[in-house]
């Protein structure tokens, strides 16, 4: 009775396994186990010496010796013959001499076109040269400096401001003196919110304005002269050679600019500078030389001395 209860309940439970029934139950899951590849794993490949192993079947390698050969015997290169259509290529010698230009060329492609300063191959020679680009970093174009032969000199940069309805507005005023130092020479003023534009448009006033300044062969004046400008004064006087310019402020800027080499000058009212700039200029103006004045009195110039 009890042997077939048991037989019974093994029967009805699929999936277990009893030792009083005559049959095994089937598992419901399967497994899947991966056939083995012929190609070698990965880790395999980083290790050649791994990818032969040794086989119960291999032998070991034959050592095969030359019996007819003597290794003391002297043995001859006998080299293969020449045949008849061989032609034997030029010496590196005996080639064609390469030109200038073709030397050039070699040069430029190696260090580029500024090597030489010129380019045979179409590059561009200014690549290098940063007084050259036109542009800034902001893309704006560079305004050069003219090449007139006229030197600039700054006299005095100052901050200005003008009182308008919604406050203040703040530019810069440069005063710039430019002469070639060959008689010529003038004053320029002009105001910008940068100082590096107000100081070129001073230049471009200053060169509207040039005056030419008579002068002796030994560099100075031919004669004494004074000049006003607003509450500015300026006493210029001839001096010796070897004397240099004795003066100081603006006056002395714009004696330098003018190639005066012998002078004497002074400040006799305010301390303005463009004011005495300017009385300079007045100064000068007054001043004539003695072939004018002796052209104007219809004498000649040894009656002047008189």
């Amino acid at each position: 009775m009890a042997a077939s209860s048991l037989s019974t309940f093994s029967s009805l439970s699929r999936g277990t396994t009893s030792r009083f029934s005559t049959f095994q139950s089937q598992p419901h899951h399967t497994f899947f186990i991966p056939k083995p590849t012929q190609n070698p794993p990965f880790y395999l490949l980083l290790n050649p010496t791994k990818l032969n192993p040794i086989t119960p079947n291999s032998t070991p390698a034959e050592t095969t010796y030359f019996d007819n050969t003597d290794p003391e015997e002297i043995s001859t290169y006998d080299p293969p013959e020449r045949p008849e259509d061989f032609i034997e290529p030029p010496s590196f010698d005996d080639g064609p001499m390469e030109s200038e230009e073709d030397i050039a060329k070699a040069y430029e492609e190696l260090y580029g076109a500024a090597y030489s300063g010129e380019t045979f191959l179409g590059n561009d020679i200014y690549v290098m040269d940063s007084k050259v680009k036109k542009t800034t970093g902001f893309g704006k174009a560079k305004k050069e400096k003219s090449k007139d032969g006229f030197d600039e000199r700054v006299v005095q940069v100052r901050r200005v401001t003008k009182v308008v309805k919604g406050g203040k507005q703040l530019h810069f005023r440069a005063i710039v003196v430019v002469g070639d130092k060959k008689g010529n020479v003038g004053v320029g003023v002009g105001k910008a919110k940068e100082v590096i534009a107000a100081v070129q448009k001073s230049a471009v006033n200053a060169r509207r304005n040039l005056i030419t300044v008579p002068m002796t062969k030994y560099l100075t004046f031919p004669h004494r002269s004074e000049g006003d400008f607003g509450a500015a004064r300026v006493m210029l006087r001839p001096a010796a050679p070897g004397t240099g310019v004795i003066a100081g402020g603006a006056v002395r800027i714009v004696l330098e600019m003018a190639g005066v080499e012998n002078a004497l000058g002074k400040q006799l009212g305010s301390n303005n500078a463009l004011n005495n700039a300017r009385a300079t200029v007045v100064a000068v103006q007054k001043m004539r030389q003695f072939s004018e004045v002796a052209q104007e009195r219809g004498i000649p110039m040894e009656e002047l001395w008189k």
